[in-house]
């Protein structure tokens, strides 16, 4: 590999001129081994060039939104197609009605969209049109899940004031007698239960939902007249074509979308059932290039494709010959991981492993092998990926692991 001498130059500029070098999520400094690249030059299908020339097979995809590959040519031609006719303008283009019907059309229990642009976006209007629908202010959330970092999501940073918090009481997420606690102690006041696809709180194994804990949120909402709220920014259309909680025969009241629909185009969107209809009305939300069509057009082509390709069967696939593989080679060399979550989202820890440094060391050497894994986030596949891919990465686990 590269010496990382151009990358190491951009953080040292970036240090001046952006607080800590980079921000959020992807800052690589605070979170990953200290040879993983911050900067990129190319990315293609399911591999990324770094600025200093290294390819990598990824399993982020971005931390989500490449679901049918880097730079797929179908949908950015229809984006860059919509484009050149208008992208923004006085009003959005007609292709925002368009999507709207194919989500309504796509989604069970969607017979409304609004769009926007981040998950945070999606997330923070289905609170307001839950709120909106009875005047109340309550919304439980799980204990640990992300639902986005504004100030009512997050209570672990400086500048989130606690005084937001409350209005979000906690449960305990899969576990119905805690949610039916919760649910007790404020009931009368609750206008949504949120609920994530799945259990998939950084830097803890993944856990998929109990379908009892499920159907007792859906009751519960229903007993209080309250929203029914799933977050599906993160595994949107990767478990299902649905909704994600449709693989359990629950419908959310509203649910939350972004990362995957464009495939790296910029757009969320808020589906919602027809008891929803007014509340959504009433509320205002808006922003500056929320209306953008030609994300409109990628999503309208990133729905074509999944269908076609019926990409979560695909990504199931493709994500259970990775796990198979792990885990054979970690039999092999006597080490302890656990993998969890859904193959399509894979989440790759070692057992007794508190604060991930052994985590950290595989990843570390992983890098220098060429495969792009995270030490405590859940992964990602895509369409873009390949059995050869896979089988290249299992390779890869298996050097890296020799080397720990």
């Amino acid at each position: 590999m590269d010496n990382g001498a151009k990358d190491a130059a951009l953080r040292e500029r970036a240090a001046s001129v952006i607080p800590g070098g980079m921000y959020g999520h992807m800052a690589m400094g605070a979170r990953m081994p200290a040879n993983y690249p911050q900067f990129f030059a190319r990315a293609k299908g399911a591999r990324l060039w770094d600025v200093d020339g290294n390819e990598y097979i990824d399993y982020i995809c971005s931390y989500g939104p490449m679901i049918a590959g880097y730079g797929n040519e179908r949908i950015a031609a229809r984006a860059e197609a919509q484009r050149r006719s208008i992208d923004i303008g006085n009003g959005p283009a007609a292709n925002v009605v368009e999507l709207a019907e194919r989500l309504v059309g796509t989604v069970a229990h969607a017979d409304w969209a609004v769009f926007s642009k981040n998950g945070n976006d999606a997330t923070t209007t289905c609170v307001m049109a839950a709120r909106a629908h009875r005047g109340r202010s309550k919304v439980l959330v799980a204990r640990g899940a992300y639902h986005g970092s504004q100030p009512w999501a997050n209570r672990r940073a400086p500048g989130a004031p606690g005084t937001e918090h409350g209005a979000f009481p906690e449960y305990a997420f899969n576990d119905a007698a805690s949610v039916e606690g919760v649910v007790r102690e404020h009931s009368g006041q609750i206008a949504g239960i949120m609920v994530s696809a799945f259990r998939h709180d950084a830097g803890s194994h993944q856990e998929l939902v109990d379908p009892n804990f499920a159907a007792a949120v859906r009751r519960l909402c229903d007993q209080e007249d309250a929203a029914l709220i799933l977050d599906d920014v993160r595994a949107g259309f990767r478990l299902s074509l649905d909704a994600s909680w449709s693989l359990l025969g629950i419908r959310p009241d509203l649910s939350a979308w972004g990362k995957a629909i464009a495939n790296g185009e910029p757009l969320a969107a808020t589906l919602g059932s027809e008891r929803f209809r007014d509340a959504m009305k009433s509320v205002f939300v808006t922003g500056s290039f929320w209306y953008q069509s030609a994300p409109m057009a990628a999503a309208l082509e990133t729905l074509d494709v999944l269908h076609e390709e019926n990409a979560p069967a695909r990504l199931e696939a493709l994500g259970q010959r990775l796990r198979d593989g792990i885990d054979e080679v970690a039999r092999l060399h006597q080490e302890r991981i656990r993998q969890s979550g859904p193959p399509q989202m894979p989440a790759v820890m070692f057992e007794d492993d508190p604060n991930c440094e052994r985590g950290l060391a595989l990843c570390s050497r992983l890098i220098e092998h060429g495969v792009y894994f995270h030490p405590w986030h859940n992964m990602f596949l895509s369409l873009a990926h390949t059995e050869d891919d896979i089988d290249r990465t299992i390779e890869a686990v298996d050097g890296a692991m020799g080397e720990l």
